[in-house]
């Protein structure tokens, strides 16, 4: 792969997931989040999941929703809307997640929807703009604007770096 210049539009190396599309595109898993466009590159994506039953976890960070079982393996459910700083969203029986690998251990993004995978032109990849929420740009590599719409994508590492502290405990 050539490397870019950093003053381009185009995803560098750093936002680049080995094996995620061809050169001129690139693929994410979607996701509604308060009516905001969100996606993780493919190849992070474990598994999509409806809805589980999880069980509280005592003590936990207001971001760790609990844990549920995956075909016999524990996973830890992530409130992405409280990560992000959003209000919680009311119980319904549509709950979706989305289960990532981070540091060998699986979480399950909790999130509002879940949608297709969508194949977007590197082309037209930005970094995050100024106005964006802090906690918002402190998640996520970059944007790409669609048609009438925003999509941002998540950095899973940065999104579940809260739980490195929850490992060494």
């Amino acid at each position: 792969m050539i490397k870019q210049a950093a003053n381009s539009n185009r995803p560098d190396d750093a936002t680049r997931v080995p094996g995620q599309g061809s050169a001129e595109h690139v693929d994410f898993v979607t996701m509604t989040i308060e009516n905001q466009l969100f996606g993780i590159p493919v190849l992070q994506v474990q598994d999509v999941l409806g809805t589980q039953r999880i069980t509280r976890i005592p003590l936990a960070p207001p971001e760790v929703a609990g844990s549920l079982n995956l075909r016999g393996r524990i996973v830890t459910a992530v409130d992405v809307r409280k990560r992000l700083g959003l209000v919680p969203r009311p119980k319904s029986d549509r709950d979706m997640s989305i289960v990532v690998d981070h540091g060998g251990e699986l979480y399950s993004l909790m999130v509002d929807s879940v949608g297709e995978v969508l194949s977007v032109p590197a082309a037209t990849y930005e970094r995050n703009p100024a106005t964006l929420d802090p906690i918002w740009k402190s998640v996520s590599t970059g944007i790409y604007r669609l048609q009438g719409k925003l999509l941002v994508v998540l950095d899973v590492n940065r999104l579940l770096d809260f739980t490195q502290d929850l490992a060494a405990a």
